[in-house]
């Protein structure tokens, strides 16, 4: 019997690096919802209820603090862990985004998706061994 598939919603306002993504971990077997912008994403987690949510910072509308704040704070949204891929590193953005509940933050560089995908790993999205 196969392992029921994860969804995962990335919510990232560049069309560009939102596929780049999506193409990344639907090669890892994850089911890859998309949004452009907050407001689209808070949506998009009502109507289909991912595993996890990758959330880039900078968004058109809401940024990814209000968006993190409002899945938060919602009993039906809070359980849903919350991955911050952006391009902030400084302290104060990951000091907000761990208080609003992140449970990893993941600077944007040539590195994040090898970061991310491990992360995904230690969290227990992905069993399979590191290449």
């Amino acid at each position: 019997m196969m392992p029921e598939q994860k969804t995962i919603l990335v919510i990232e306002d560049s069309a560009t690096q939102s596929m780049q993504l999506k193409k990344l971990l639907e090669g890892e077997g994850f089911k890859v919802l998309t949004a452009l912008d907050g407001e689209k994403g808070l949506a998009m987690v009502k109507e289909n209820h991912p595993n996890l949510i990758i959330l880039d910072l900078q968004l058109p509308h809401m940024n990814g603090f209000q968006v993190a704040q409002e899945l938060k704070s919602s009993p039906d949204t809070r359980q849903i862990p919350i991955i911050m891929l952006t391009i902030h590193g400084e302290q104060e953005s990951k000091r907000l985004g761990f208080q609003l509940g992140a449970t990893e933050f993941i600077p944007k560089d040539r590195f994040a998706t090898k970061v991310l995908v491990e992360t995904l790993r230690q969290m227990g999205f992905l069993v399979n061994p590191p290449d």
